[in-house]
């Protein structure tokens, strides 16, 4: 059976839980270990999917078409293993569920409680990951802070996992602050320690405890009390100290021993991690020798976390070409005729990421023709491709008045739009085209030298598209259709010929870069960058 690790926090939110549980999955599998990680979230939602970027940050999706939270990125960065619609459960979700049940009279006419009916379903889902994936363990994160009246209900049912799984086969990692005080110079402990009894007050003591804190402890006296005070072993109170680089915390970590006493703890025999290819991604992340500058002009910039994976996915770039990536972040609001030029000139490139909705798309249109008129690299995802195309359409084509369904119901060229049979009048959650889907590569493209293939998959999670009754129309005004889904329905890619980089693609690459794998199209348009 497989080995439980829950991962809780405490004191605030916001501590780096996820970093903490996608590292020790990074070291569990470099020491042979299958690992599986899930996340679950105490929200009211039935998933992010429709939740404002400024709330939750940016909905990560999942091959099989999962909308879930951006915590999933990191475990899949960091673990390099794709997750899945188990990987992501929210309270929204399990009412959903457990109410489902009760309406088929699945119950059979017990009155439906908390326990054991909503616990009940939150192990079933705890369970389900193991089972369905085969992993040697599985890593859960607690979403929200230990005390949260709505974090109550997984908080016993992970006790219950706990309890039921037995001595050895699960172990709880608590997540908790460490202040520190410059008018007395020194760090406390005692947040820690209140945060500890707040859990075992849901009948859960912690087996290790992960110190964060934005200075290096040197008072081992600190280890030692809450050691004592905790009640856990010298050995597993570990710091997460806030480093440069994200990727550098599973080496930070490893050095005090986190995944050996994990290991330990558990009862698992394994070879020591083989963290050789990760430490010689640190050190060109440590070292790089020129730099870039790209901007991303977007409308939710002022929260980078709502464009997370992309700005990832471009340091992934240039961390295999010892390469720094400077992020401009650009709000497209701000973007006007008199004040583009200005406010673009300087990039090596820009790149418009996804989103939804009218506002700042002005904006991005200037950010479009800019790039386009003067040869700068560009990348459009989402809706970046859809403002290419529109801006292609308006001053290239001969259709000053091109525009898209979502932004204009009314206009009478739409260039993007919903595809035959599609209607407005649909929920907002889950309707979206979402998850890995199909495209077909054309020969000779900048798409073909980027991906070195004729058949791709990529991730989606958009609803609007490029309307085809213009295909014909934009390509003879020097548009290429460069990617197209196998049945000749959908277009998956478009860029201009002759210029040094211009693509655009409606799916969203950046969920599957990797740290030390980063994906093709944003490899080729760092190399665009570099070359200009």
């Amino acid at each position: 059976m497989s080995k439980y690790i829950f991962v809780t926090g405490g004191v605030v939110s916001g501590l780096g839980k996820g970093i903490t549980a996608a590292s020790l999955g990074r070291l569990l599998k470099a020491r042979g270990l299958k690992v599986a990680a899930q996340k679950l979230d105490p929200y009211i939602n039935v998933d992010p999917g429709t939740m404002s970027p400024y709330q939750h940050g940016e909905v990560f999706v999942t091959e099989d078409g999962a909308e879930t939270d951006l915590d999933l990125g990191h475990y899949e960065r960091f673990i390099d293993e794709d997750l899945n619609q188990f990987s992501n459960l929210t309270t929204g979700r399990v009412y959903s569920n457990v109410l489902s049940k009760e309406r088929r009279g699945a119950y059979l006419g017990k009155t439906v409680q908390v326990i054991p009916h909503i616990t009940d379903e939150i192990k079933h889902f705890i369970y389900s990951v193991g089972e369905k994936t085969g992993a040697d363990v599985v890593i859960t994160e607690i979403g929200g802070t230990t005390g949260d009246m709505e974090s109550q209900p997984f908080l016993e049912a992970i006790r219950q996992v706990g309890r039921e799984a037995g001595r050895g086969n699960a172990l709880y990692i608590h997540v908790t602050l460490v202040p520190y005080l410059r008018a007395s110079g020194e760090h406390k402990s005692k947040p820690t320690q209140h945060s500890v009894k707040e859990l075992q007050g849901f009948g859960i003591s912690p087996d290790l405890i992960v110190l964060r804190c934005d200075e290096s402890i040197t008072d081992r006296g600190i280890f030692e009390k809450i050691s004592g005070f905790c009640g856990v072993k010298p050995d597993c109170v570990v710091e997460n100290v806030t480093l440069d680089t994200l990727y550098e915390a599973p080496l930070m970590l490893e050095q005090q021993g986190f995944s050996t006493v994990v290991c330990r703890e558990l009862g698992l025999q394994t070879p020591p991690p083989d963290l050789a290819e990760w430490r010689e991604l640190v050190e060109r992340i440590r070292h790089p020798r020129r730099t870039v500058t790209v901007g991303i002009v977007g409308k939710y910039v002022q929260l980078h976390d709502a464009y997370l994976s992309v700005a990832e996915a471009l340091r992934h770039a240039g961390y295999a070409r010892s390469t720094r990536v400077d992020i401009r972040w650009l709000d497209s609001e701000t973007l006007t005729p008199e004040t583009a030029a200005r406010t673009l000139s300087g990039l090596d490139g820009i790149l418009i990421p996804g989103g939804f909705g009218a506002r700042g798309i002005p904006g991005m249109l200037l950010a479009a023709q800019y790039a386009r008129e003067r040869n700068v690299p560009y990348l459009g995802i989402c809706l970046g491709m859809q403002v290419a195309v529109i801006e292609f359409a308006r001053n290239r084509a001969g259709i000053p008045d091109a525009d898209s369904g979502e932004f204009a119901p009314n206009c009478p060229h739409k260039v993007i739009d919903f595809m035959p049979g599609q209607s407005e009048e649909v929920d907002k959650g889950g309707t979206l085209r979402l998850g890995s889907y199909p495209c077909l590569v054309a020969p000779g493209s900048t798409l073909e030298r980027c991906y070195g293939a004729a058949r791709i998959n990529e991730r989606h999670r958009h609803r609007y598209e490029f309307n085809n009754d213009y295909r014909e129309l934009l390509a003879r005004a020097g548009l290429t259709l460069s990617g197209i889904s196998p049945d000749g329905r959908l277009v998956e890619a478009v860029e201009l010929s002759g210029h040094r980089f211009f693509g655009g693609v409606p799916y969203d690459p950046e969920f599957t870069s990797r740290p030390n794998r980063p994906h093709p199209l944003f490899s080729g348009f760092l190399q665009a960058m570099q070359e200009k």
